[in-house]
């Protein structure tokens, strides 16, 4: 059975057929291992991606085989050579590794699934090259076609997690000391293009959202600034962590734990961390200081705060406030108070990369203690 040269069919395996019964067209694929056709129906466009995918199948199916019977040659001429381990199989290892190491809270849901994105974008490449022989031709020519598209940000991203990839071969003696070819790309340049926000401008905020919102809200801008911290570990903060004399914060993105002093004080909006966590207490019954305090058709009272109802809070409040970002920029957002804690508490002389919990803070005896059970203490 032929195709028709009016469909000018340029598709491996994909075939027409005309019955002339009904004067259709019906779409039909010749598996190339059985010979056995498989029949596509009618539409067009359908039938040749699916006969473009099946073709990509059979393709890495066959590649497949043929590195398998190399390796099967390989040994049969050299029996005492170590069997190279290819990079796919790395992988494969790597995610179980990664999936064992946030089951047990080590790293976040988030974190794994960025490293096994990674990884999996880069296994999509190359994935029977050996994993010692693995270049960083491919890692840059991903990382261009990110940076093509104009996503600067996943490309850095992307690249970082190819790092901790080869890191962690090296730690398990799959690869020699010091082999990290991701280390070898260029790294991804990323222009921030949010506004940053002004102290005033975050008073403004907190002003409309006393006016417009429950009490939740301020208490969590002023969670925010006081402590530092991110929205998703402002409304995970519990009262049971709160305990001699310190919050106890385990950030959800790093695992870092750090203990913030309640008499840490931001000396700009006059509060301290102790001020805050009164606030937060209420008649409402709740594990959270960041929570609902009444109940109604929809919420009820002591729940916590979703994240997206949080950051829309801080939208709402932001432009009400009449807060317009410069021209290039876009408009801050709640995470910008990090940021304005950062600048504000460094005036103050604070240590803010371990108030931050940042890897790359040095760690220093004048502003921290840490204990030998993983917890900074941040000392004021």
């Amino acid at each position: 059975m032929g195709a028709p040269r009016k469909h000018n069919i340029d598709i491996e395996n994909l075939y027409v057929k005309l019955d002339k019964r009904n004067n259709k067209v019906y779409w039909q694929y010749k598996d190339p291992l059985t010979q056995k056709w498989q029949s596509f129906g009618t539409d067009e466009a359908a039938a040749k991606a699916a006969a473009i995918e099946l073709n990509r199948l059979f393709a890495a199916q066959q590649v497949e085989q043929s590195y398998i019977l190399i390796d099967i040659a390989k040994r049969k001429q050299q029996p005492q050579q170590t069997e190279e381990l290819r990079f796919k199989d790395w992988v494969n290892r790597y995610i179980s590794m990664l999936e064992k190491r946030q089951a047990k809270g080590v790293i976040s849901a988030s974190t794994l699934y960025e490293r096994r994105h990674a990884a999996n974008v880069l296994c999509d490449r190359i994935a029977n090259t050996p994993l010692a022989a693995v270049g960083s031709r491919e890692m840059a020519a991903i990382l261009e076609e990110y940076v093509d598209e104009g996503k600067n940000t996943m490309a850095k991203h992307v690249r970082s997690n190819w790092i901790d990839l080869f890191k962690e071969a090296q730690f398990a003696g799959e690869v020699p000391p010091g082999f990290n070819p991701a280390l070898s790309t260029r790294k991804p340049k990323v222009e921030v293009t949010r506004a940053r926000l002004q102290h005033d401008d975050w008073q403004k905020i907190v002003e409309v959202a006393r006016e417009r919102y429950s009490p939740w809200a301020v208490n969590a801008l002023q969670l925010a600034l006081v402590t530092g911290q991110r929205l998703s570990d402002i409304l995970s903060m519990k009262f049971r962590d709160v305990r001699d004399g310190y919050l106890w914060v385990v950030q959800g993105k790093t695992g870092n734990k750090i203990a913030l002093p309640l008499t840490l004080h931001c000396d700009a909006v006059g509060l301290s961390l102790e001020d805050v966590i009164t606030q937060c207490r209420d008649r409402a019954l709740s594990p959270y200081l960041v929570h609902h305090s009444r109940t109604t058709a929809t919420i009820k009272s002591g729940t916590t705060i979703n994240k997206a109802t949080a950051s829309t809070m801080f939208a709402r409040c932001r432009d009400a406030a009449g807060i317009t970002p410069p021209e290039g920029k876009t408009p801050v957002s709640f995470h910008e108070q990090r940021s304005l804690a950062e600048r504000l508490y460094s005036a103050q002389g604070i240590n803010t990369q371990e108030l931050l919990g940042h890897k790359s803070a040095k760690m220093t005896e004048k502003y921290h203690d840490e204990r030998d059970d993983g917890w900074v203490i941040l000392a004021i």
